[in-house]
């Protein structure tokens, strides 16, 4: 089975690892995130009933953020760029 190379890996992708380990503030971008319609209620509540941090993010992108594609993506990009503008800045550093 021949896979096609994957030429652009989205940034909330290829940086996954450290965004579940050091986003440390994940209230607003839940809120942001419902507010964008990018997850529903029911997964806002879901999310935030989690106890920590890394559980909430590892939800987040499992479930709406693998669902929604490249678009959501790129929508919670922006939203960490708001809420998480010195981590998303180091990150970036790192490319």
């Amino acid at each position: 089975e021949s896979r096609t190379p994957n030429f652009y890996e989205h940034f909330v992708d290829k940086h996954q690892c450290d965004l579940i380990k050091r986003v440390s503030n994940i209230g607003p971008i839940l809120d942001n995130l419902l507010k964008e319609q990018i997850i529903q209620r029911e997964d806002y509540d879901t999310i935030r009933a989690i106890p920590t941090t890394q559980e909430k993010m590892r939800t987040l992108y499992s479930g709406p953020l693998n669902a929604g594609g490249h678009a959501c993506k790129d929508i919670f990009y922006k939203i960490l760029e708001e809420d998480e503008s010195f981590l998303v800045a180091d990150l970036k550093r790192t490319e």
